[in-house]
């Protein structure tokens, strides 16, 4: 497996392929919400992921400048492959190694599916609201403070 942390511009055209083909599996299919998922926020986010030998996400997310909230990271986007092998949670981890080299932000958020708020917990995020629908699914918002 090998971690990948890379800008929008720095993706080639089969990563960005790979990247979109994931999260359509993943949250698309899957977990079977339809929403728009080229939101115009890719371009402004780091794209950080594990692949495989072959080039294939096994676990992804993306963060990016919180709108109007300039000491704020937002992360997005998370997934992983194959669950409880524990590479979500070195992604996180690797995420968040990452994102402590960065002067100015303080905290980091993110909107979780309630059912995952737990694994989210155990990463040191805080449930900072109330359940709210997204696309149809019950998620909270979470922090973690830098």
């Amino acid at each position: 497996m090998k971690l990948m942390i890379k800008s929008f511009a720095d993706l080639t055209k089969d990563e960005l392929y790979e990247i979109l083909r994931v999260r359509s599996e993943v949250f698309v299919i899957e977990q079977e919400c339809f929403y728009q998922d080229m939101d115009g926020l890719d371009q402004v986010s780091v794209h950080v992921y594990y692949e495989d030998d072959e080039g294939n996400i096994q676990a992804y997310l993306r963060y990016y400048n919180k709108e109007d909230e300039p000491d704020t990271i937002q992360v997005g986007r998370v997934l992983t492959i194959e669950r409880g092998t524990g590479l979500g949670a070195k992604l996180i981890d690797e995420t968040m190694q990452h994102i402590r080299t960065m002067k100015t932000v303080k905290k980091v958020h993110l909107d979780a599916l309630e059912y995952a708020s737990g694994y989210y917990e155990k990463e040191g995020f805080k449930v900072i609201s109330e359940k709210f629908y997204n696309d149809g699914q019950a998620h909270v918002e979470m922090e973690i403070l830098i």
